[in-house]
């Protein structure tokens, strides 16, 4: 039996609250398992909590850029106590959109390289954020193993691409894919065994998808649109990308 996985999304966001319980329901029924990611030390609480009500919760706990002014402290001691049953860390990165000054930027590095030194530590998968940070991100992973780091949402060029393959990161395309070209572009000339999907809910997508917010359902979607860039059956890539999703979690 094949498993699908969102190699990335935010199911312990207040969004999705109300429809939990039918959110998993959907996850088992659609044999989809999710790396929940957080986005600071009280939203890593939330993960951890949800993780607990499903086997098919992947946990992820980290600081996004956006909050890096959080409690880094707390986060660090919750990874320490909690890294026999955590699955990864995450969403941690950099953002110059959330940087008003030196310091803000200084604090997004520090809250990252920290981190990044922690999931080293216990030996677990980083999620990160690199929105218009790509360089700046490749710079710092030359000192960390990017074995098993995912640069989600991939938007970068065709040569920051191969310079990703290049130092073995994963890579994750999510539903944008399927109605942009560039996108498609860049899966296609992705490393077969370095490729994830994800949805990232609960961001919006527009298009087809009418600005509905990101649900964990659209990973079978992402998927089939994957199998026709890479010219692949649909079960064969979702075989692939059960294979990378499990090198990617070292599981």
């Amino acid at each position: 039996m094949t498993w699908y996985f969102d190699s990335h999304i935010h199911l312990s966001d207040p969004q999705y609250s109300s429809d939990m319980d039918f959110i998993l329901k959907e996850m088992e029924c659609l044999k989809i398992k999710a790396c929940c990611v957080s986005m600071d030390a009280e939203n890593s609480i939330q993960t951890l909590e949800l993780a607990k009500k499903s086997n098919l919760v992947l946990p992820f706990i980290g600081i996004h850029p956006e909050c890096a002014n959080d409690d880094l402290e707390k986060v660090v001691t919750m990874i320490e106590n909690n890294h026999d049953t955590l699955s990864g860390i995450g969403e941690i990165g950099l953002d110059p959109t959330y940087t008003k000054n030196d310091e803000d930027s200084k604090r997004q590095t520090l809250v990252f390289e920290t981190l990044l030194s922690v999931a080293e530590k216990f030996h677990k998968p980083v999620s990160i954020h690199s929105r218009k940070s790509l360089d700046d991100v490749f710079q710092i992973m030359t000192s960390y193993n990017t074995k098993h780091a995912l640069l989600h949402w991939f938007d970068g060029s065709k040569k920051q691409l191969q310079r990703a393959m290049d130092m073995g990161f994963f890579v994750s395309f999510g539903p944008v894919m399927i109605y942009a070209n560039d996108k498609q572009t860049l899966l296609s000339k992705s490393d077969e065994s370095k490729i994830l999907v994800e949805t990232d809910g609960p961001v919006r997508f527009s298009r087809c998808f009418e600005m509905k917010s990101g649900q964990i359902g659209f990973i079978p979607s992402v998927i089939f649109c994957a199998s026709k860039i890479l010219g692949k059956t649909f079960d064969d890539t979702a075989i692939l990308l059960e294979k990378n999703s499990n090198s990617y979690l070292g599981i």
